[in-house]
């Protein structure tokens, strides 16, 4: 997401001429740039970041940045030097402390930590800001969302369109900030500097618009905005604009920003109110309601981007009945950043309620078949090369890069199955109770009643304990800590059948089973792990877990995976 050629030029030529060329290859990340969250320094520690104050003037043609930063601090402990994420392919023009400019020496930016020696020792309780003045070719994605950058793209009638996606590599590959989940600002306020006619769409609230000599500022207003979820969108875009009345007796505007077919827009923005309404009656109120809910269409495919999530699936539809993408993004207004994860190894948070949410929206709108076949597909794609959590701190990369030990997808696709079979075992009012908490830190969220937090797996399996009242670790060890799925053993000895679940780690297990014989169900507590059912004759048959409420092992879905993978190496090959 992310001068020196005069603005100005662009103006006086036709919106063609002011397209982007091809992209410039990719400048070199430092590792630590590349990869997102590596853990805090003691300097980021020792402050509560209050302000971001960000001034971006974007150049279409040259594709440019000019970057002028003002970073608010409050001291929780006494201070020396101010330590900042940012590329350090972005020149530093200069640098400020208080309103003090510095000499060269006082900052340096070796690998992406941007170090700032502060002129006078600070202590614990004092406030200080540091401005940072800069410019560059910010890094430009190749492939985003999933590899991150800029984005230059032009519109189907050549005019310049721009985006940043930035969660894998972070915040710092366009603007100073502390790069990690619990680095998020308290009040953000984003001025973005572009050639008219081209509007500027940023998170929070349009606090105005002033255009002089051919080029507009925007001005947006965010508070408490997740580190990977400030983002920049430039384009000619059109907008649809509504009111949606909550079912808490409030409203809130509603917002969407395209650049064609006003037709595909209208309908796409026809769901909002759908996906609102579901969201607020089944988790809670909408988090960010007192400055919008917005999406804005992108050149790439989406991305969860706090208030003006980046949408980019092209109008595509599903059998389900609603945009899959567009309500997945939505979902991340609560998971995500509402709820933040404290830390990348808990990124599980995010992606597999969001994805969760997909099946049960369906079945809110389409029936149980509409439910269990969104499961169904997710449960095709399930890896279990990893476990989900690794109990210690990780950077981004580290969690979807499979070579890594990541889990990759399987925080969203095994996620989801997971919470469906936690839903089934512990019921719907004890799992609702369990999410609210960690998502509000409420069991009673209202408009007003809550701000954004962050949360653990540990703090989410804590929660489960104390919502059942009963110890749910043996539950989350296997599903969250393990890679391998629980497996359920099944034999038949004479008119007996044996089930027995066999874990990895050998722990204990729980977990009831349901079996049909006949017209009838029998449920197992499988209180050992163990469980015996009668049959009224040898050649009776059953069926093991009927309503299909667990997550476990399936030779037959492994075999279709393996049959799968076949055919794609068979089709890399024949071209």
């Amino acid at each position: 997401m992310r001068p020196t050629l005069p603005l100005g030029i662009c103006l006086a030529l036709s919106a063609a001429a002011c397209s982007p060329s091809a992209p410039p290859a990719p400048p070199p990340l430092t590792d630590f740039t590349i990869n997102s969250g590596a853990p805090l320094t003691p300097e980021q520690q020792a402050v509560s970041f209050e302000h971001a104050d960000l001034h971006f003037r974007v150049d279409p043609q040259a594709r440019r940045l000019e970057g002028d930063a003002t970073l608010t601090f409050q001291l929780k402990a006494p201070l020396k030097r101010v330590v900042l994420d940012l590329d350090r392919n972005l020149p530093i023009d200069a640098v400020e402390v208080d309103g003090q400019r510095l000499a060269a020496a006082a900052y340096r930016n070796a690998d992406g930590h941007l170090q700032v020696d502060l002129p006078r020792p600070l202590a614990a309780g004092a406030t200080t800001s540091v401005r940072v003045i800069y410019h560059g070719r910010p890094h430009t994605a190749v492939k985003p969302p999933w590899d991150g950058g800029m984005v230059w793209s032009t519109t189907p009638d050549g005019q310049p369109w721009i985006a940043t996606a930035v969660e894998g590599e972070g915040c710092d590959l366009f603007w100073p900030c502390i790069d990690h989940p619990t680095g998020r600002p308290k009040l953000v306020d984003e001025h973005v500097t572009v050639p008219a006619p081209l509007v500027a769409v940023g998170n929070g609230v349009a606090m105005g618009m002033d255009e002089k000599d051919g080029m507009r500022t925007y001005h947006w207003r965010a508070h408490d905005v997740s580190t990977y979820g400030i983002s920049l969108n430039i384009g000619p875009y059109r907008e649809l604009s509504g009111t949606y009345k909550s079912r808490f007796g409030d409203t809130y505007p509603m917002h969407y920003w395209y650049v064609d077919d006003d037709a595909k827009a209208r309908a796409l923005f026809a769901e909002f109110p759908r996906m609102l309404d579901f969201l607020e009656g089944t988790i809670g109120p909408y988090p960010f309601r007192s400055e919008k809910m917005g999406v804005v269409e992108t050149p790439y495919k989406g991305m969860e981007h706090q208030t003006v999530n980046a949408y980019g699936n092209a109008y595509a539809k599903t059998p389900y009945g609603y945009d899959d993408l567009l309500q997945h993004e939505l979902s991340h207004e609560w998971f995500g950043n509402q709820v933040t994860n404290a830390d990348w190894d808990d990124m599980w948070i995010h992606e597999a309620f969001a994805t969760y949410m997909q099946p049960l929206y369906a079945g809110a709108i389409g029936g149980e078949q509409a439910y269990f076949s969104t499961l169904m597909r997710l449960r095709t794609i399930v890896a279990n090369h990893h476990p989900i959590v690794s109990g210690s701190p990780r950077r981004e990369e580290d969690v979807y890069n499979d070579e890594r030990g990541g889990p990759g997808q399987d925080i969203y696709n095994k996620g989801a199955l997971m919470l469906h079979t936690l839903r089934n075992l512990i019921g719907d009012d004890a799992f609702y109770r369990s999410v609210r908490l960690m998502v509000y830190g409420t069991e009673t969220p209202a408009p007003g009643n809550f701000a954004p937090r962050y949360g653990t797996t540990k703090e989410f399996i804590d929660i489960v304990d104390k919502v059942t009242g009963k110890d749910m670790h043996w539950f989350f060890n296997v599903y969250l800590y393990q890679a391998a799925l629980p497996d359920l053993q099944v034999k038949q000895e004479g008119r007996t059948l044996h089930l027995a679940w066999s874990v990895p780690g050998n722990g204990p297990f729980p977990l009831p089973v349901e079996v049909k014989v006949g017209d009838r169900v029998v449920t197992l507590p499988m209180t050992d792990g163990r469980g015996d059912v009668e049959l009224p004759a040898e050649t009776t048959l059953y069926v093991v877990d009927p309503a299909s409420k667990l997550l476990r092992q399936d030779a037959a879905m492994d075999a279709y995976r393996n049959y799968v993978e076949q055919q794609r190496k068979a089709r890399k090959k024949g071209s």
